[in-house]
């Protein structure tokens, strides 16, 4: 029977040892920066939707619309995913995929990853 080795200093050293193909990294790296985006789209719609609760029910003419609601909520995602996928966007993802790919990002150039 084999034996399982807890001890999470050999465990570090074997994952730091095991060699990634550089596809798989590239690969790797445009998934986080897919995932950072998809956050900054979320946390801009979540923005979007905190700011509309601040206005007061009744101050537009149109609060007995039908649906009103429900075309609110999807004017907002589609407006957080162009303010999410424009440019730099709110600059949220470029600061979370810098901090997540910090140690990774020196093995393969940001050229590559476009």
């Amino acid at each position: 029977m084999d034996t399982i080795d807890l001890n999470t200093r050999n465990i570090t050293d074997q994952a730091k040892n095991t060699e990634i193909a550089p596809k798989q990294k590239k690969e790797e790296l445009l998934k986080i920066k897919k995932a950072c985006k998809d956050f900054e789209s979320i946390f801009a719609y979540y923005l979007l939707k905190t700011m509309r609760q601040t206005i007061p029910k009744g101050s537009t003419g149109l609060s007995n619309f039908s649906g009103k609601d429900t075309y609110t909520m999807i004017m907002d995602q589609k407006l957080a995913d162009e303010l999410a996928n424009k440019g730099n966007g709110l600059g949220l993802q470029k600061m979370l995929y810098e901090q997540l790919t910090k140690n990774q990002i020196k093995e393969v150039p940001e050229e590559k990853i476009k």
